[in-house]
């Protein structure tokens, strides 16, 4: 199988992507078959797409992929991120230049179409990516609906009827969709070459992760920095987290408005501030930390998905290449007094990380678990544990 693009012809077009503006998009279907509605949003790395197709913050969106060859590695166990094994991700489809290629990995145990099929996630491909990208920079990101059927047979009025009428994202709550349903206790660290995963089997501190959409590659991080996990469900009250006496409190990521999330998830946010526990937020976490502390949220023009992704830090002054995934973000100009910005696109200058003054407590906006993207962010997992050292008098490590 060839890895360019197959000149279609009119009977293996068996898929549709219509946009909410009536743009109708044809190509060749691949995994589930179906139809499903979503906001669409590209995503700028050129590796890790079993990552981003099994990220809990991509609910409810349809991932289109700039580079254009995605699948050709297949798919394995173990680059899965959703943290919550007995559910899906929620992303609602994928956008692909090329055809999906036969697995070319000594790592891959299954064909990536028959791994969208086994996820039930929709995609479509011969989709000229870039036109589309550029749509999207150009008018943000709109709502759509992704459709395969073998057949090729559509019905466009009811597509078109379905894309218009799908509420888009804001004040949309997706965390019930993602998170956990009871708690869990973890243990596995990250992945070595040649070693795999391993188990943190000492830890120096417990920290309680509530779960609003967990990659697991965050709770390996966590655990590699020496912390025993217990992750809890999305709607768990503060007093019952602080009842597990933890030594520090993590936000997890997760997708959907903030806001929306926030009605029953930012009271006890606020409880565990005032406890005066370390406390660190990622992506949504991050959000919802800054609606806690007084700040206000609000939906991006065409977000920030990919890898390559520029932030400073100002604590440190270093520039890191960091990896995003985010439709909302903290409005920088609502920060009230005592919450310091800390980090910053470069890209467009958003705010990209907070901390609270006279308090343990901080946050940012990308991820730093580099799953997939670059490591540069790894410090905060640090960064992290030396505020949980700091309550306990013990000396604190160098960031890395």
């Amino acid at each position: 199988m060839t890895a360019t693009p197959a000149p279609w012809t009119e009977t293996a077009l068996t898929a549709r992507l219509v946009l909410d503006d009536g743009t109708v998009i044809a190509g060749m279907g691949l995994g589930a078959t179906g139809s499903a509605a979503g906001e669409v949003c590209f995503n700028t790395a050129m590796t890790g797409y079993q990552e981003i197709l099994t990220d809990p913050s991509y609910a409810g969106q349809i991932i289109t992929f700039t580079f254009p060859h995605v699948g050709n590695i297949g798919t394995n166990d173990e680059d899965t991120e959703t943290s919550n094994l007995a559910s899906r991700s929620g992303v609602r489809g994928a956008v692909l230049r090329a055809d999906i290629t036969d697995p070319s990995n000594y790592r891959a145990t299954a064909h990536f179409d028959r791994w969208l099929k086994a996820r039930g996630i929709i995609a479509i491909a011969g989709i000229d990516t870039r036109a589309l990208t550029a749509r999207i920079r150009e008018k943000g990101m709109p709502n759509a609906v992704i459709a395969h059927d073998p057949s090729g047979v559509f019905d466009i009025e009811k597509l078109k009827g379905d894309a218009k009428a799908w509420p888009g994202l804001l004040g949309l709550d997706l965390v019930p969709d993602v998170t956990s349903g009871q708690s869990y206790s973890w243990d596995e660290t990250r992945w070595v070459w040649g070693e795999g995963y391993g188990r943190n089997e000492s830890p120096d501190f417990h920290v309680v992760a509530i779960d609003y959409g967990l990659k697991r590659n965050i709770l390996r991080c966590l655990a590699s920095a020496g912390c025993k996990v217990t992750v809890v469900p999305a709607t768990t009250s503060a007093e019952d987290v602080l009842a597990r006496k933890p030594d520090g409190v993590f936000l997890s990521n997760g997708p959907g408005d903030p806001a929306a999330t926030g009605t029953y998830a930012v009271p006890e946010i606020q409880k565990l501030v005032e406890s005066g526990l370390p406390m660190f937020g990622i992506c949504l976490g991050h959000q919802m930390l800054g609606l806690a502390l007084g700040a206000k949220t609000q939906k991006m023009h065409q977000g920030h998905h990919g890898a390559n992704h520029p932030v400073k830090d100002s604590t440190t002054g270093k520039v890191e290449i960091t990896s995003m995934n985010h439709g909302f973000a903290v409005d920088r100009e609502t920060l009230p007094a005592g919450v310091v910005e800390t980090h910053v696109s470069l890209f467009d200058g958003s705010n990209c990380g907070i901390r609270l003054e006279g308090r343990p407590i901080f946050s940012v906006q990308y991820h730093p678990e580099a799953s997939p993207g670059p490591q540069d962010s790894h410090y905060l997992f640090t960064r992290f544990v030396n505020a949980m050292r700091a309550q306990k008098g013990v000396t604190a490590e160098p960031e890395r």
